[in-house]
């Protein structure tokens, strides 16, 4: 990622100053609820390991909502929405599928609440552990922790350039520094460090932004943004460019965000830890709502920062768009266009931010090694004591792996969308199979993983270097290089949960009718199930609570 230096200028001191203040401010309040997490686990004889990972499972839904909201509005969320405001190609347009996306993520969660709490699961890979085994388990786990892996590095890189900008401090060390103080505390408290923090973060949040908005958007430099919203004056139009021929590219980015944020481990583990469950759908109503508030600071910024004549200020022409530098686009307009004191303001916001997803991020990618890795397949006989170091080595590797991803040169909304998109196309379909079809198996989880991604290689992607092979309806060369207008990413979730299901039959079949000899059943298919017509979880549920009556009733008849 690209850094801005200011030239001659010498580090911010009263900006160090403020954020020393600030990280000591959360890393104390992290340090609390570690004790408060302590005291509550000898109270209530919980497990080390329950305490850690999901809090006991005893998160009122105020505390709930705090975290839940905080998770999603992290670094990438802010940063990015004004990256996304400031690209001539997506602007308004796109920022609004993003948040509408964000918001519907947690309204399509409702339906995964119910069945991960009657399984009383730890995470979100429990389900694969139960009716997989260990061989998919681990591979599932592995793609989990890369996303949430991908998912810090966006959040952090966020706040490296912000700091960098606008503290005149090296980008390394800006993020080096952030990413310590959230290891400590998550290190410390678990889930409860974690959930605690992120209220004093979501507040910080929403007053920092709040208190920053008005200076940019009054900036003499700055022309009114009704005017410039869908007209070139100093710069593209900030309404982007809403062409009916993307309109399938919308929809698909509408659904791989909303859909994919729910293959996140960080969403189930707050769903998890709540109190009831009626507290976690309360949990993710609110979520619901508060999201798109948080996210309308950032989209006025960027909307005034798509309207400043940038060479009437101490940047300089060209915009940042045109200069490179559009993922810094909001460290540049608090620097620039408000005071230094509010500049400062701004960057406790970002750093708030960041931390609340950071730590997420973290907590969850150690989560689902340790319970779902370490203590189901390498280690069985691993004691709660064990467990716990477990959790705490993975925390401060995690860390450090996801950090050190920071050093990758590329735009923060890039590393976002790759690291959702492979969530979306593969841990999507194939949780929702496993919770909600009888019929899927190991055979059928490995194609749904291999299909979609041969798909999406075959199909091309100009951010990774991948050569277009595979041209689906309404591919247009245009300069010299095709584009794709076909949903691709949701062609290729269907794909695969098409394949789980179809070859999860297949392989019932074969093995149940002796057509393919037992002992190559490696996921021991047959000792599951015979093949059943492919019908949701539910029925079978039905069909079971009719059964346990009819025999209440023969029981009842023959007491009397």
């Amino acid at each position: 990622m690209k850094t801005f230096k200011k030239d001659n200028m010498a580090v911010n001191i009263p900006g160090v100053i403020v954020m020393v203040v600030f990280y000591l401010l959360v890393l104390g309040t992290g340090i609390w609820a570690s004790f408060k997490s302590k005291k509550k686990q000898k109270k209530s004889g919980s497990t080390g390991m329950e305490m850690v990972l999901l809090g006991n499972r005893s998160i009122n839904w105020v505390v709930g909502i705090f975290t839940m909201t905080a998770t999603w509005i992290g670094g990438g969320f802010i940063v990015g929405s004004v990256e996304m405001m400031c690209t001539p190609s997506m602007g308004l347009t796109r920022t609004i599928v993003l948040l509408l996306s964000y918001s519907s993520s947690f309204l399509f969660g409702l339906i995964f609440i119910k069945p991960m709490r009657d399984r009383n699961c730890v995470t979100m890979l429990d389900p694969f552990q139960f009716k997989y085994g260990k061989v998919i388990t681990a591979g599932m786990s592995l793609i989990s922790v890369g996303t949430d892996m991908s998912w810090m590095a966006t959040t952090l890189m966020g706040l490296g350039g912000t700091m960098s900008v606008v503290l005149d401090l090296p980008f390394s060390v800006c993020i080096w520094i952030s990413a310590a103080v959230v290891i400590i505390y998550t290190l410390m408290g678990g889930l409860y460090s974690v959930a605690y923090t992120d209220v004093i973060q979501l507040v910080l949040i929403f007053m920092s932004l709040s208190i920053c908005v008005p200076f940019v958007m009054m900036n003499p430099h700055t022309l009114d943004i009704s005017q410039t919203l869908m007209n070139n004056t100093l710069n593209a139009p900030w309404i982007g460019q809403p062409e009916l021929k993307k309109i399938w590219i919308m929809i698909d980015d509408f659904l791989s965000m909303g859909l994919g944020c729910l293959a996140y481990q960080c969403f189930h583990q707050r769903v998890l830890s709540a109190s009831s469950t009626a507290s976690a759908k309360l949990t993710c109503f609110v979520a619901a709502f508060l999201v798109p508030v948080f996210a309308i600071p950032p989209v006025l910024i960027g909307a005034a920062a798509a309207s400043t004549d940038w060479n009437q200020t101490t940047y300089g022409s060209p915009s940042p768009y045109e200069r490179g530098e559009v993922a810094l686009t909001l460290p540049i307009a608090l620097q620039h266009l408000t005071p230094t004191f509010i500049s400062i303001i701004g960057i406790g916001c970002i750093a708030a931010a960041v931390m609340s997803s950071a730590d997420s991020a973290l907590l969850s990618s150690a989560s689902v090694f340790t319970s779902n890795i370490y203590k189901n397949i390498l280690r069985p006989q691993a004691s709660d004591r064990e467990s716990q170091w477990v959790v705490r080595v993975s925390v401060l590797v995690m860390g450090v792996m996801g950090t050190s991803l920071t050093m990758l040169n590329n735009s923060i909304m890039k590393i976002w969308f790759l690291g959702t998109e492979l969530a979306y196309i593969t841990v999507f379909p194939e949780l929702f199979c496993v919770l909600f079809f009888n019929i899927s198996n190991g055979y059928g989880a490995i194609m749904g993983v291999l299909v979609p991604l041969i798909l999406k290689l075959l199909s091309g992607d100009p951010s990774l270097g991948l050569e277009l092979v595979l041209h689906f309806p309404g591919c247009t060369l245009e300069d010299g290089v095709y584009v794709q207008y076909a949903p691709v990413k949701t062609i290729s979730m269907l794909s695969s949960i098409a394949a789980i299901l179809l070859f999860s039959y297949l392989a019932s079949v074969l093995f149940n009718k002796g057509v393919l000899p037992e002992k190559w059943d490696v996921f021991q298919v047959k000792a599951q199930h015979s093949p059943v017509p492919l019908s949701p979880v539910g029925g079978a549920i039905e069909e079971e609570d009719d059964e346990e009556m009819n025999r209440n009733n023969s029981q009842n008849e023959r007491i009397l």
